[in-house]
């Protein structure tokens, strides 16, 4: 596999660019201080080659110069989500069913049926996450008899975020789980009145083992996932995400965007970190992964950024490591500094986050981290003396929007004292800390940054419950940069991409609204009327259809 990997880094080419673009009567949202605005663009061999006023740059263009009117349109910089599982999401997407935006069980229930219309009977309908009871008017999970009354022919697995899943009885049988005694150990069966409801409830390792008895998709199917979700990204603006692995993501699962990279078939810019094969062995594991795969390695849209998120089994979803635990992690992270690779944390909560600071501070002493861009994701409860110590080493911290789909229970568990302040994105950015943006998808959440952009700047959870304050809300303009120059920092990226700047990458996004003035409960609707990746228009939608690539 450590060949694969190094061809998917290295061999990748270059995508083709376009001839020479002139976009006119845009509202251009540059983030520079010495453009902030600007009305026309041109997009010259996949970088912006001016920017400023429509009328002096139609003047200068030449008769071969493809000129887009664009209606007095909004313009941003393409969104990057620093962290997402982009990879492992695109896997299934073919396959999957997707409850994402839903409103109500009936509308879920619909696409149950859709789906089961255009699939033979006794085939699979998987929801593999992304959804909340709380997006339902209802405000309650689906019953067995509601899904199996939807699609009575097929065989349902439907997962709820890592805590639950329900089965259809005929998807009991088929894994066999009756039999299954060791998983059935790990698992809740849930009841009602004495009888089995369907659902299993149990730890993140629980699900994801009940997941992984599904039936895989074949590497066609992979394939035809992974474009039709980094298609799906670009109809919201995306250009780039930041992958950080994970503790389920196999090294056998990058074979489907590899296959993409090679075919010059991507559509968006894929960062993305190694996480440790299996428990024991990390420290000799990433020593061959990385021996011959630098930083930055590879050409193109496809680039190798370090280790992460799950770096030692050991500190992994552990909030009592022990010091065997610790030095474990020390040994990978000294070679990995050594090395002057990137490394991403996963880590949920302050209360223990100080064990893993330890650990850096060690490392720190040895071999300078302020350099290597290292990154704890997830904490959003992070306390300010803990942010103060990762600005110190030199760490970035990336946030997510959890809190959006877990608000009312994150006040429940910790307080309002607490959810007030959590996650801390304002006082993050005035101690000037390294921070970007992302969504954690798409198990745990959606992957729609507008819905993430919207949390950003009115605090509430899908449910409308609101829990953080205004001292913690960010201006429209702070949450846009963090989705975007944020995110090129951590990739090591800021001086090609994050802003509209002459001599960047052209990847930019035209929206279907004015992002900076539309009402923020309107902002999670926002969409893609075009996006460009690299001077490629990679997506349209009306009034844009005619523009080609």
């Amino acid at each position: 596999m450590r060949g694969a990997l190094l061809t998917l880094a290295l061999l990748v080419a270059a995508p083709a660019c376009a001839a020479d673009r002139l976009f006119v009567n845009g509202s251009f949202v540059t983030l520079e201080a010495s453009l902030p605005r600007a009305s026309a663009m041109l997009v010259r061999e996949g970088r912006i080659a001016a920017l400023g006023e429509s009328a002096v740059l139609r003047a200068a263009a030449s008769e071969q110069t493809q000129v887009i009117d664009l209606q007095g349109r909004t313009v941003i910089p393409g969104l990057v989500d620093s962290h997402i599982h982009a990879i492992r999401a695109g896997l299934s997407y073919a396959t999957e069913v997707h409850w994402t935006g839903a409103s109500t069980i009936a509308e879920a229930m619909q696409r149950l049926r859709d789906a089961a219309s255009g699939l033979p009977p006794g085939g699979w309908l998987i929801v593999a996450g992304g959804w909340t009871e709380l997006q339902f008017s209802e405000r309650r999970r689906p019953t067995q008899e509601e899904v199996e009354a939807a699609a009575p022919d097929h065989r349902l697995y439907i997962q709820h975020l890592y805590s639950g899943a329900l089965l259809s009885k005929s998807a009991v049988q088929a894994l066999d789980l009756p039999n299954n005694g060791a998983l059935l150990a790990q698992l809740k069966t849930e009841r009602e009145s004495g009888e089995l409801t369907g659902w299993f409830s149990g730890e993140t390792e629980a699900i994801t083992a009940l997941f992984d008895l599904l039936p895989r998709p074949s590497l066609a199917q992979q394939v035809e996932g992974t474009k039709a979700f980094f298609r799906t990204l670009n109809s919201l603006g995306m250009t780039g995400v930041m992958d950080p692995g994970g503790y389920n993501l196999p090294l056998d699962a990058y074979g489907a965007v590899q296959q993409l990279a090679r075919a010059d078939q991507l559509t968006l810019r894929v960062t993305y970190s190694l996480s440790a094969p299996a428990p024991g062995g990390e420290l000799a594991d990433f020593d061959h992964l990385t021996k011959d795969l630098p930083m930055g390695a590879g050409e193109g849209l496809l680039r190798f950024n370090g280790i992460g998120e799950n770096v030692t089994w050991g500190m992994y979803n552990n909030d009592k490591p022990t010091p065997a635990d610790q030095t474990a992690l020390e040994r990978v992270l000294q070679m990995a500094a050594q090395r002057r690779l990137s490394v991403t944390f996963h880590w949920m909560n302050d209360r223990s986050v100080s064990k893993l600071l330890d650990v850096l501070e060690s490392v720190n002493a040895k071999t300078s981290l302020a350099e290597l861009r290292w990154s704890i994701a997830h904490l959003h409860d992070a306390s300010l003396p803990s942010l103060e110590r990762m600005k110190k080493l030199g760490l970035g911290w990336l946030f997510q929007n959890a809190l959006y789909f877990r608000g009312g229970a994150f006040v429940r568990q910790r307080g309002e004292e607490v959810a007030r302040a959590s996650p801390p994105i304002v006082s993050a950015i005035n101690m000037g800390l390294k921070v970007a943006a992302g969504t954690d998808a798409h198990r745990v959440m959606s992957f729609h940054p507008f819905v993430a952009l919207q949390w950003m700047l009115d605090g509430r959870s899908v449910d409308g419950q609101r829990t953080r304050d205004a001292r913690e809300i960010p201006s429209r303009e702070e949450a846009l940069a963090a989705y975007t120059l944020g995110s090129a920092w951590f990739a090591h990226a800021e001086h090609e991409r994050g802003s509209l700047a002459v001599g960047k990458l052209a990847d930019f996004a035209v929206l279907s609204d004015d992002y900076l003035n539309v009402p923020v409960e309107r902002i999670g609707a926002l969409r893609a009327l075009m996006t460009v990746v690299g001077g490629r228009v990679v997506h349209t939608a009306a009034p844009f259809e005619a523009v080609g690539e």
